[in-house]
């Protein structure tokens, strides 16, 4: 297995939430696994859709890869947004009136994705030799097609990682996203920042929350939302998280789901 990273960058972006109206459309702030997965898949030349209610190839053949993200270039988690106008004039779309809508789009996105990769499997291992010297079959774009992505391939970093036991009540620096929804039992604290220790003085202090999609619901054929959380401090209670990996040349953990 191997676990890499790559710094993946836009001019714009708009991943769109689904329970916003036609009218108004608001965007996801951090990339979720199912837009990474599309990115994957157009550097792979893996199809996209094709039919309706029937989940892509590029998502039915990389779903099991594990992902975690981690933001770059960000203002405490958050991205400098704008409101981008469109007007819809085909008179079969709108029933003969123009209809307009708004998206409040992200400006210039930067995010280090991590992947863990089996190189034993034929695709995984195109993929590793794709991102390591920045190939891609399809242009690979942000939520929209006209919002192309790139990356450097001098980004591209294999991490030497562990599975390091976390003692309770350790606090330990994440340096990803992480899942905050939880299960939990025997009347365990949750994870939450250790203000009480020092962070990163490059850094400013603060911790943010956002609801993300997961993966797909393949039965409803929508999102499945989990509550996520970044921060620059190092969390206590870590040990209750699931898929922690110790990177340790970044003497720090990644989740990757």
């Amino acid at each position: 297995m191997k676990l890499i990273s790559f710094d993946v960058k836009a001019d714009f972006a708009f991943f769109r939430k689904p329970e916003t109206n036609n009218t108004i459309n608001l965007s996801y702030n951090i990339i979720h696994k199912p837009a990474i997965l599309g990115f994957l898949g157009a550097v792979l030349g893996l199809a996209g859709y094709r039919e309706k209610d029937k989940l892509p190839a590029y998502y039915e053949k990389l779903k099991g890869v594990k992902v975690g993200v981690e933001p770059l270039q960000h203002e405490k988690g958050n991205y400098a947004k704008t409101n981008i106008k469109y007007t819809n004039t085909i008179g079969y779309a709108n029933k003969g009136t123009n209809f307009l809508t708004e998206e409040l789009t992200l400006i210039n996105p930067a995010y280090r994705i991590y992947l863990l990769l089996d190189e034993s499997d034929a695709l995984h291992d195109q993929l590793l030799a794709s991102l390591k010297k920045g190939d891609s079959v399809f242009v690979p774009y942000l939520g929209k097609n006209e919002f192309t992505a790139w990356w450097e391939p001098s980004s591209y970093k294999e991490h030497r990682f562990s599975d390091i036991t976390i003692r309770a009540g350790e606090s330990v620096k994440i340096v990803t996203v992480f899942q905050k929804e939880i299960q939990l039992k025997d009347q365990l604290e949750a994870p939450f920042p250790d203000f009480s220790k020092p962070f990163n003085f490059e850094e400013s202090p603060f911790v943010y929350f956002e609801r993300l999609p997961k993966q797909f619901d393949e039965v409803l054929m929508q999102y499945e939302l989990v509550e996520f959380a970044y921060s620059t401090y190092q969390i206590k209670n870590a040990q209750l998280l699931e898929n922690l990996y110790f990177l340790d040349d970044l003497d720090a953990y990644a989740q990757l789901s």
